[in-house]
């Protein structure tokens, strides 16, 4: 049986597969979609695929049951930043903060993850946080809340504390004055001795700016210049873009130091502690992203393949040389430490 799901943009065909499967597939000229988004699998109900589609659209439909069922989607980056520092035992019977849930996918696989712990989900959006707890409803997940934050600078009320706190393709679309209060207030809430993962957050200095507009050289440009040459050159950006949306889109990414140097001037009792990992045979946050990140981007874009792993030569040689993570994105794993008296 073929369910014909209509859009403005185009149509989604869902035909039924055996084993109480569906194969979703997108019919649309208008946007180019990645070949491996255009037809998908997937055990979602016709009426949680028909949510999907009115909040995300047509083109980021299959995008967005990919970011959870998809192991080489968003799982395979937080498993390694996690396990690279943890093991499964570390992480049962704790609060985790799962910040900038958006529509669910990452606090659904936490969830997963670790049924044992506590898994709480923040996000400014209120249609993606609807989206987030009918995935929770699907799969039975008791252990997984979900809230809607106030404002961008506001977290909800009565969260609790917790153990650990992940950060996962989130920080970058975080405005600049957000950044400052949102990620202090996080801080405050993590217990002593707990751990903020950030994860896939652009680096602000890297040439190719490859999250919002494809574009080289951007980032060492000047906000002006920079606005102006994302709307001129960017086939992925509106020509009259404000620069105040390409900062919510996350065209400038952040760096350890931004991260750091809030923390710092957060609490004086602590101090944030950047950890090195020591499972699964890595060595450094190189090995993390390499393990993790370059391979989902290598998953949709198998080409990549190469340019990551010279990417990763030219890393280790800095980081031998300066102690410097010169990479795409950033893969960081900070520890709330109390401070020496």
């Amino acid at each position: 049986m073929t369910t014909i799901l209509e859009h403005p943009d185009g149509q989604v065909e869902v035909s039924d597969l055996p084993g109480g499967k569906r194969r979703v597939t997108i019919c649309c000229e208008k946007y180019s979609i990645p070949e491996i988004e255009r037809s998908i699998e997937t055990a979602y109900s016709v009426e949680l695929i028909q949510k999907i589609l009115d909040i995300k659209g047509l083109r980021y439909l299959n995008d967005e049951i990919r970011r959870e069922q998809d192991p080489y989607y968003t799982k395979i980056c937080i498993e390694k930043e996690i396990f690279g520092y943890l093991s499964q035992k570390d992480c049962e019977n704790k609060r985790i903060l799962d910040f900038g849930c958006g529509a669910g996918a990452s606090g659904t696989i936490l969830a997963r993850m670790f049924p044992k712990a506590s898994i709480v989900g923040v996000d400014l959006d209120p249609k993606l946080v609807s989206l987030a707890k009918l995935r929770a409803e699907y799969y039975g997940l008791s252990h997984l809340k979900f809230y809607c934050s106030p404002s961008g600078k506001e977290l909800p009320e009565g969260l609790g504390t917790f153990d650990g706190v992940v950060l996962s393709a989130v920080f970058e679309h975080l405005l600049p004055d957000e950044r400052n209060v949102v990620l202090r207030q996080i801080w405050s809430l993590l217990n002593p001795g707990g751990i903020l993962f950030v994860n896939q957050t652009p680096y602000r200095w890297f040439p190719f700016e490859g999250h919002t507009t494809h574009l080289p050289l951007i980032n060492y440009l000047p906000r002006r210049i920079a606005h102006y040459a994302a709307c001129r050159f960017s086939n992925r950006i509106g020509k009259n873009e404000t620069w105040e949306n390409l900062l919510r889109r996350g065209i400038r990414g952040s760096t350890p130091h931004e991260i750091l140097k809030i923390l710092k001037k957060t609490d004086g009792k602590y101090t944030p502690k950047r950890l090195k990992p020591i499972r699964l045979g890595f060595r450094d946050r190189i090995d993390i992203w390499y393990a993790g990140y370059a391979v989902s981007i290598a998953h949709k874009y198998p080409k990549m393949r190469i340019v990551q792993k010279v990417l990763r030569i030219g890393a280790k040689v800095i980081y031998s040389l300066t102690g410097i993570v010169f990479l795409p994105t950033l893969a960081m794993a900070i520890r709330k430490t109390p401070k020496m008296k």
